[in-house]
Protein backbone atom coordinates (compact mmCIF):
# COMPACT_ATOMS: atom_id res chain seq x y z
CA UNK A 1 0.00 0.00 0.00
CA UNK A 2 0.91 3.70 -0.52
CA UNK A 3 1.28 5.22 3.01
CA UNK A 4 -1.23 7.08 4.54
CA UNK A 5 0.81 10.78 3.76
CA UNK A 6 -0.29 10.06 0.00
CA UNK A 7 -3.73 8.63 0.09
CA UNK A 8 -5.38 12.26 0.06
CA UNK A 9 -3.54 13.51 -2.31
CA UNK A 10 -6.43 12.08 -4.19
CA UNK A 11 -8.97 14.24 -3.24
CA UNK A 12 -7.08 17.34 -2.98
CA UNK A 13 -6.15 17.22 -6.40
CA UNK A 14 -9.68 16.40 -7.45
CA UNK A 15 -11.04 19.68 -5.04
CA UNK A 16 -8.56 21.11 -7.06
CA UNK A 17 -10.04 20.43 -10.30
CA UNK A 18 -13.23 20.76 -9.63
CA UNK A 19 -13.11 24.29 -7.27
CA UNK A 20 -14.14 25.38 -3.85
CA UNK A 21 -17.66 25.88 -5.45
CA UNK A 22 -18.06 22.23 -6.25
CA UNK A 23 -16.07 20.82 -3.59
CA UNK A 24 -16.05 23.04 -0.22
CA UNK A 25 -13.58 22.57 2.16
CA UNK A 26 -15.79 19.78 4.41
CA UNK A 27 -16.26 17.63 1.67
CA UNK A 28 -12.36 17.46 0.69
CA UNK A 29 -11.58 16.64 4.99
CA UNK A 30 -14.05 14.31 4.33
CA UNK A 31 -12.53 12.90 1.30
CA UNK A 32 -9.44 13.01 2.62
CA UNK A 33 -10.81 10.55 5.68
CA UNK A 34 -12.51 8.69 2.91
CA UNK A 35 -9.41 8.22 1.42
CA UNK A 36 -7.26 7.03 4.31
CA UNK A 37 -10.26 4.69 6.08
CA UNK A 38 -9.77 1.42 4.54
CA UNK A 39 -6.41 0.79 6.11
CA UNK A 40 -8.42 1.15 9.31
CA UNK A 41 -8.65 -3.22 8.58
CA UNK A 42 -4.93 -3.27 9.97
CA UNK A 43 -6.53 -3.18 13.41
CA UNK A 44 -7.49 -7.02 12.28
CA UNK A 45 -3.83 -7.77 12.52
CA UNK A 46 -4.33 -7.32 16.62
CA UNK A 47 -7.57 -9.28 16.63
CA UNK A 48 -6.26 -12.77 14.51
CA UNK A 49 -7.75 -11.69 11.30
CA UNK A 50 -5.63 -13.11 8.81
CA UNK A 51 -4.56 -10.85 6.18
CA UNK A 52 -6.73 -13.17 3.63
CA UNK A 53 -9.61 -12.73 5.42
CA UNK A 54 -12.96 -11.22 4.18
CA UNK A 55 -12.36 -8.67 6.72
CA UNK A 56 -8.26 -9.05 6.58
CA UNK A 57 -5.74 -6.44 5.02
CA UNK A 58 -6.91 -4.53 1.47
CA UNK A 59 -10.14 -7.30 1.92
CA UNK A 60 -13.69 -5.77 2.46
CA UNK A 61 -12.62 -2.79 3.08
CA UNK A 62 -10.67 -1.96 0.10
CA UNK A 63 -14.00 -2.97 -2.19
CA UNK A 64 -16.02 -0.89 -4.25
CA UNK A 65 -19.26 -2.01 -2.32
CA UNK A 66 -17.36 -0.60 0.70
CA UNK A 67 -16.09 2.74 -0.87
CA UNK A 68 -20.12 3.16 -2.31
CA UNK A 69 -21.27 2.61 1.64
CA UNK A 70 -18.95 5.03 2.76
CA UNK A 71 -19.92 7.65 0.24
CA UNK A 72 -23.71 6.77 1.14
CA UNK A 73 -22.53 7.34 5.45
CA UNK A 74 -21.11 10.86 3.86
CA UNK A 75 -24.12 11.30 1.66
CA UNK A 76 -26.39 11.34 5.49
CA UNK A 77 -24.69 14.90 6.23
CA UNK A 78 -24.46 16.46 2.24
CA UNK A 79 -26.11 19.50 3.58
CA UNK A 80 -23.09 20.47 5.58
CA UNK A 81 -20.45 19.10 2.90
CA UNK A 82 -21.42 20.16 -0.58
CA UNK A 83 -23.37 21.77 -2.78
CA UNK A 84 -25.60 19.11 -3.66
CA UNK A 85 -26.15 15.15 -2.74
CA UNK A 86 -24.56 13.77 -5.93
CA UNK A 87 -21.12 16.11 -5.73
CA UNK A 88 -21.01 14.26 -2.25
CA UNK A 89 -21.87 10.87 -3.05
CA UNK A 90 -19.30 11.29 -6.16
CA UNK A 91 -16.48 12.67 -4.57
CA UNK A 92 -16.73 10.34 -1.52
CA UNK A 93 -17.01 7.32 -3.57
CA UNK A 94 -13.89 8.39 -5.87
CA UNK A 95 -11.77 9.22 -2.99
CA UNK A 96 -12.46 6.09 -0.59
CA UNK A 97 -12.62 3.63 -4.11
CA UNK A 98 -9.10 5.74 -4.67
CA UNK A 99 -7.17 4.07 -2.13
CA UNK A 100 -7.72 0.84 -3.42
CA UNK A 101 -6.62 1.54 -6.71
CA UNK A 102 -3.53 2.99 -5.31
CA UNK A 103 -2.92 0.05 -3.64
CA UNK A 104 -3.23 -2.38 -6.52
CA UNK A 105 -0.50 -0.22 -8.15
CA UNK A 106 1.63 -1.42 -5.58
CA UNK A 107 4.30 -4.54 -5.90
CA UNK A 108 3.25 -6.60 -2.69
CA UNK A 109 0.65 -8.20 -0.66
CA UNK A 110 -1.67 -10.28 -1.95
CA UNK A 111 -3.66 -7.62 -3.69
CA UNK A 112 -7.32 -5.86 -3.68
CA UNK A 113 -10.66 -7.25 -2.92
CA UNK A 114 -12.39 -5.06 -5.25
CA UNK A 115 -15.41 -7.15 -5.33
CA UNK A 116 -15.69 -8.02 -1.62
CA UNK A 117 -18.41 -9.31 -0.20
CA UNK A 118 -19.44 -11.18 -3.28
CA UNK A 119 -15.61 -12.57 -4.10
CA UNK A 120 -12.90 -12.56 -1.91
CA UNK A 121 -10.52 -13.42 -4.93
CA UNK A 122 -7.44 -10.20 -4.99
CA UNK A 123 -6.33 -8.46 -7.97
CA UNK A 124 -3.33 -6.22 -8.66
CA UNK A 125 -3.13 -3.69 -11.62
CA UNK A 126 -1.36 -4.91 -14.92
CA UNK A 127 1.45 -2.82 -13.79
CA UNK A 128 2.50 -1.71 -10.15
CA UNK A 129 5.27 1.04 -10.07
CA UNK A 130 4.74 1.67 -6.50
CA UNK A 131 7.10 0.04 -3.47
CA UNK A 132 4.22 -0.99 -1.04
CA UNK A 133 4.60 0.37 1.96
CA UNK A 134 5.73 -0.81 5.74
CA UNK A 135 2.71 -0.96 8.00
CA UNK A 136 5.09 -0.23 10.94
CA UNK A 137 5.54 3.54 11.43
CA UNK A 138 8.78 2.69 13.02
CA UNK A 139 10.07 0.63 10.05
CA UNK A 140 9.36 3.46 7.71
CA UNK A 141 12.24 5.88 8.77
CA UNK A 142 14.96 3.05 7.14
CA UNK A 143 16.32 3.19 3.95
CA UNK A 144 13.87 0.91 2.45
CA UNK A 145 11.11 3.13 4.63
CA UNK A 146 12.93 6.35 1.96
CA UNK A 147 12.78 5.01 -0.91
CA UNK A 148 9.25 3.57 -0.42
CA UNK A 149 8.44 7.58 -0.18
CA UNK A 150 10.80 7.80 -3.45
CA UNK A 151 8.29 5.38 -5.53
CA UNK A 152 5.33 7.49 -3.93
CA UNK A 153 6.36 11.31 -5.26
CA UNK A 154 7.45 9.74 -8.49
CA UNK A 155 3.85 7.74 -8.88
CA UNK A 156 1.42 9.42 -6.97
CA UNK A 157 2.16 13.07 -5.75
CA UNK A 158 4.00 14.54 -8.80
CA UNK A 159 1.24 13.01 -11.26
CA UNK A 160 -1.79 14.12 -9.06
CA UNK A 161 -0.26 17.45 -8.21
CA UNK A 162 0.25 18.20 -11.68
CA UNK A 163 -3.31 17.18 -12.26
CA UNK A 164 -4.47 19.16 -9.21
CA UNK A 165 -2.43 22.04 -10.72
CA UNK A 166 -3.73 22.09 -14.35
CA UNK A 167 -7.36 21.84 -13.62
CA UNK A 168 -6.34 24.98 -11.29
CA UNK A 169 -4.89 27.62 -14.13
CA UNK A 170 -7.67 25.79 -16.37
CA UNK A 171 -10.52 26.63 -13.99
CA UNK A 172 -8.26 30.21 -13.61
CA UNK A 173 -8.17 30.97 -16.96
CA UNK A 174 -11.90 29.67 -17.85
CA UNK A 175 -12.61 32.74 -15.65
CA UNK A 176 -10.70 35.07 -16.87
CA UNK A 177 -11.79 34.56 -20.34
CA UNK A 178 -15.54 34.59 -19.67
CA UNK A 179 -14.76 37.74 -17.51
CA UNK A 180 -12.87 40.03 -20.65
Amino acid sequence: MPSVISHPIVPISLACIAGREKIPPRLVWAGVLASVIPDADVIGYRLGIPYGDLLGHRGFSHSLIFAALLAGIGLLRWRSLGPNPLTVLGFLFLSAASHSFLDAATNGGLGIAFFSPFSNERFFLPWRPIQVSYLSVSRFFTDRGWLVLRSEVIWVWLPFLAMGISGFLIRRGMKRSAQQ
